[in-house]
C-alpha cells in the first residue's frame, strides 16, 4: 500500500513562527478510476457495470433525500439535508432554496479509525528556498491586508530581496482576482526582510471587484530557477462611495454581481470606516457590523445574518456615520467565500465622500 505523503509548510500567520501539516495528494481520482480498481479487486465483474452502478448510486442516493429521508451506508458515510435562515415569525416563509436548503455528508468513526489504523505516512522535504511573505500592511493607514493606492505597502518576511537594476532577475506582482496584473516599478526600498512600495493597483471588471493577490520573485544565483512566493492572504482596496442615490458593491470577489450592497446611510460628513463580516460558527450564520479606522479600535453592534436580504448597521460612538443600509444578495456565495478565503472575517474599508442633505 503506497504511503499518504504530507510536508511541513511554513505558516506566515502566526508569532512566533510555525509549521503546518500540509497534505500533498499524489493524484485526483475519478469514478472511473474507482471503477477500475472495483474491477480488479472482484474480476468478475465488469468494470462498465460497475461505472454504472456508482452512478446510479448518486441519482438513488439524491433521490433518497428529495424523498425527504437521511441516507446512511452503514460503517462508511451519511447523508442527510440540513436549513439555514431566519423567520421573524414563525408563520413566515421559507427562504428560497438556493439560499437555505443544503446537503451534508458525515464519515462514520469507525471509517475514520480503520483509516488511521491502516494509515502509513511519508514526510517530504519542506520546498526549496523561496521569498516568503509573512505580512502585508498599508503604512498610511496602519491596517493588514488593505491595498491603498494613495500609501506606502509594507512586506515583511524572509529571502524578499531581488535585484531590480538586473534584468530577469525578480520582481513584485499585483494582480486583481478577477482580472488585471501589474508589476510593480515604485519601490521605496527591497530588503531580505521588507520591502516598502507605492503600489499600482490594476483595475478590475467593477468597482466591487476589489480583492487582489501579492507575490514576490527572485533568482538567489545568477543562473538559478525564478522562485515565486504569493502572500496567503487576499488584499483589498477602499471602496469610494460618493453618493447614495447609487447602490454599492462590497464584500465581494470576483464575481459579476456584488454579494452586499450599500443601499444608504446616515452621515454626518465625509468620514472613513469598515464593514466587518464574521463567521458564527456555533450559530452557521454571518455577524456584521461597523469599525473604525484601528485595529483594535471602538466597533458598532453587530447584526446576525442568516439569508439574502436588508439590514441597518449602526456605528461606533465618535463617528461621523450614524447607521448604514446595506442588502445582502447572494448570502450562500458570501459566507463559503469568508469560510473559505478570509479565515472567518472579512473587511471592506469605505471612505466615504458624502456631504450631509
Amino acid at each position: 500500500m503506497a504511503t499518504i505523503q504530507w510536508r511541513p509548510e511554513i505558516n506566515a500567520l502566526t508569532t512566533p513562527q510555525s509549521w503546518r501539516i500540509r497534505f500533498m495528494p499524489r493524484n485526483v481520482a475519478g469514478i472511473e478510476d474507482i471503477a477500475a480498481d472495483i474491477a480488479l479487486r472482484h474480476p468478475n465483474y465488469n468494470e462498465a457495470d460497475i461505472l454504472t452502478i456508482l452512478r446510479a448510486e448518486d441519482e438513488a442516493i439524491q433521490n433518497r433525500l428529495l424523498n425527504g429521508e437521511r441516507v446512511t451506508k452503514e460503517g462508511s458515510f451519511s447523508w442527510f439535508l440540513s436549513f439555514t435562515g431566519r423567520l421573524d415569525t414563525p408563520e413566515d416563509p421559507l427562504p428560497p432554496l438556493e439560499e437555505s436548503l443544503h446537503v451534508n455528508v458525515r464519515v462514520s468513526p469507525p471509517y475514520v479509525e480503520t483509516l488511521r489504523q491502516t494509515a502509513r505516512t511519508e514526510r517530504l522535504p519542506e520546498e526549496k528556498k523561496r521569498p516568503l511573505i509573512s505580512t502585508v500592511k498599508d503604512s498610511l493607514l496602519n491596517l493588514s491586508d488593505v491595498l491603498n493606492p494613495e500609501g506606502v505597502l509594507q512586506l515583511t518576511g524572509d529571502n524578499l530581496f531581488f535585484d531590480r537594476t538586473l534584468l530577469n532577475t525578480g520582481g513584485c506582482v499585483i494582480e486583481g482576482t478577477r482580472n488585471g496584473k501589474v508589476e510593480q516599478s515604485r519601490f521605496v526600498q527591497i530588503e531580505p526582510g521588507e520591502i516598502l512600495l507605492m503600489p499600482d493597483v490594476p483595475d478590475q471588471n467593477n468597482p466591487w471587484n476589489n480583492e487582489y493577490t501579492i507575490s514576490v520573485s527572485t533568482r538567489y544565483s545568477e543562473h538559478g530557477t525564478l522562485r515565486i512566493g504569493t502572500y496567503g492572504r487576499m488584499l483589498r482596496t477602499p471602496i469610494i462611495v460618493t453618493d447614495f442615490g447609487e447602490e454599492t458593491g462590497l464584500l465581494t470577489g470576483k464575481a459579476n454581481s456584488p454579494y452586499v450592497s450599500l443601499t444608504g446611510g446616515n452621515v454626518v460628513g465625509p468620514t472613513s470606516l469598515r464593514i466587518r463580516v464574521v463567521l458564527d460558527l456555533r450559530a452557521d450564520s454571518l455577524l456584521f457590523n461597523l469599525v473604525d479606522m484601528s485595529e483594535e479600535g471602538a466597533a458598532g453592534p453587530a447584526v446576525t445574518v442568516m439569508a439574502n436580504g436588508s439590514h441597518s448597521l449602526s456605528s461606533f460612538t465618535g463617528s461621523l456615520v450614524n447607521s448604514l443600509d446595506i442588502r445582502v444578495d447572494n448570502y450562500t456565495a458570501l459566507k463559503n467565500m469568508v469560510r473559505s478565503n478570509y479565515s472567518g472575517m472579512l473587511v471592506d474599508v469605505l471612505w466615504l465622500e458624502i456631504e450631509p442633505e
